[in-house]
């Protein structure tokens, strides 16, 4: 559960930088594309409450009108720069705990917006030559007012899921349990896929997309990173090192190759039977030819067949996570945590 509240941390920082930053500008030169006397900064503070009233329809004495505010422009776009930073305050007082470290939520939020500001004047540091979206002083105040809500709020949300101290004492409940739980097994094997899937984009596949190449690319990717690596690095692959486990045969020893070679097997078959699909699925043969109908059933073949893998697949979790079954997931051998390699939390 604490590695779960690490990676969606992450993707929360990634995600908030994404919607900052997105949609990029097509081209890099952005000072073609203004005028020369645009303006990059707006350093008028709470100049926003201003514009959510000009640009309303609000006619004071008819309370009616008031809710129009709600769909302007400008109180979506204020309100948006509140929610923004409203889940790291929430992520703040999981980590810092106490209700006093309040300034620190303020300051730590006012930092992170302010790195979003100047990113986004400097054109993401050089990137583009001009700023594509203006400094705001008001995109300040309210993501650190947002940060420092979702701070103080936290309490209310953070009560519908296990508290900090509960989710440490389980992992070190499972740090010194010899079994390692289904979804760890399965972080782990997603983490060595996604650096196959990564290295592929980085390299070879910014020049081609040649579905025999990359499917030549990503089978050596499996050996490697499934085969080679944990029977040269002790039993470990990327993965398992993230998730501080690694692998072992029943007598506590580094596998042998004959086991590797099975999980190998049993990872890699769901795979390229999924790719096979895809590629079959990918074919247009015309419904009058002769060869439609072995096209209908050798994808109807492959389907069922990749239904049983995964059906299989569901029912080993299901024994193992919850009849208590003592099933390994993914092969034979028994897989242990890294207790030399133990961090306190």
């Amino acid at each position: 559960m604490a590695s779960i509240v690490a990676f969606s941390f992450v993707f929360y920082m990634l995600s908030a930088l994404f919607l900052v930053l997105l949609p990029l500008p097509d081209t890099r030169d952005t000072c073609a594309m203004q005028t020369t006397d645009t303006v990059h900064y707006s350093l008028i503070p709470f100049y926003f409450i201003a514009d959510i009233i000009m640009s309303s329809e609000i006619v004071w004495t008819q309370p009616s009108t008031y809710a129009h505010v709600l769909k302007q422009s400008a109180f979506l776009q204020a309100a948006f720069n509140v929610l923004l930073l409203l889940p790291f305050g929430v992520y703040l007082r999981y980590f810092l705990q106490k209700k006093q470290y309040w300034k620190r939520a303020l300051g730590l939020g006012f930092i992170l917006s302010l790195f979003y500001e100047i990113t986004q004047v400097t054109g993401i540091y050089g990137i583009y030559n001009c700023s594509y979206r203006i400094f705001d002083v008001d995109d300040l105040i309210l993501n650190s007012t947002g940060a420092l809500l979702g701070f103080l709020i936290a309490p209310v949300i953070l009560a519908l899921f296990p508290s900090r101290m509960s989710l440490l004492v389980k992992a070190d409940q499972k740090l010194n349990s010899q079994v390692v739980p289904p979804l760890s097994q399965l972080l782990a094997v997603f983490i060595d896929y996604l650096l196959i899937l990564l290295s592929w984009n980085l390299t070879i596949g910014l020049f081609t997309s040649n579905e025999l190449i990359e499917l030549i690319y990503k089978t050596a990717g499996f050996i490697i990173f499934y085969f080679g690596l944990p029977l040269l690095w002790g039993g470990k692959t990327v993965g398992t090192n993230i998730m501080r486990f690694k692998l072992t045969d029943l007598d506590g020893n580094v596998p042998k190759w004959q086991l590797m070679f099975n999980r190998l097997f049993s990872l890699y078959l769901p795979w390229v039977t999924s790719a096979f699909i895809n590629v079959l699925d990918g074919m247009e043969i015309d419904m009058d030819s002769h060869l439609y109908a072995y096209h209908i059933l050798i994808t109807v073949a492959v389907f069922v067949f990749f239904s049983i893998l995964w059906g299989s697949f569901i029912y080993s979790c299901y024994f193992r996570h919850f009849q208590k079954r003592e099933t390994n997931l993914l092969f034979r051998s028994r897989i242990e945590y890294n207790t030399e390699e133990k961090i306190k939390l």
